[in-house]
């Protein structure tokens, strides 16, 4: 875990671990979470995506093909600042949407993808089975 953000609201490291070990069934995998601010977000957003502002969660799948427990998954980066908006506008504690965010971010590094319909639906049905095992809401209902 790296917190490049101070926020008294973050929950702890082990809560953030455990929301992501749920999203890859407890796999045993190396992945770095980094919970940024919006400038952050923004530079890294603009830089690896071509994206404008800051984005709730980017994900970085590893390239590297190598042999090694625990396997190196990539990195999840969270802009807290955009998750906390987001919440805000959705009537969601930041909790349960950062929750989400942790769970998004690390299924993408699993290959899940939304740009395509069918795609979405796969993806989402996965995020509500592991966000009902974890106790909270289906996060695409209002």
């Amino acid at each position: 875990m790296q917190y490049a953000v101070e926020d008294a609201g973050i929950p702890t490291a082990d809560r953030l671990e455990h929301w992501a070990r749920a999203a890859v069934d407890d796999v045993d995998a190396s992945v770095c979470i980094r919970l940024v601010d919006r400038p952050e977000g923004t530079e890294l957003n603009q830089t690896y995506r071509a994206g404008e502002g800051a984005t709730n969660v980017l994900s970085f799948a590893t390239d590297i093909d190598i042999d090694i427990d625990p396997k190196p998954l990539g990195d999840v980066v969270i802009c807290c600042d955009v998750v906390r908006v987001e919440a805000d506008e959705q009537g969601k504690a930041f909790e349960q949407h950062l929750a989400h965010m942790v769970v998004h971010g690390m299924l993408h590094l699993c290959g899940y993808d939304h740009i395509k319909d069918d795609e979405a639906q796969v993806m989402e049905a996965r995020e509500r089975v592991v966000l009902s095992r974890l106790g909270y809401p289906d996060p695409y209902t209002g």
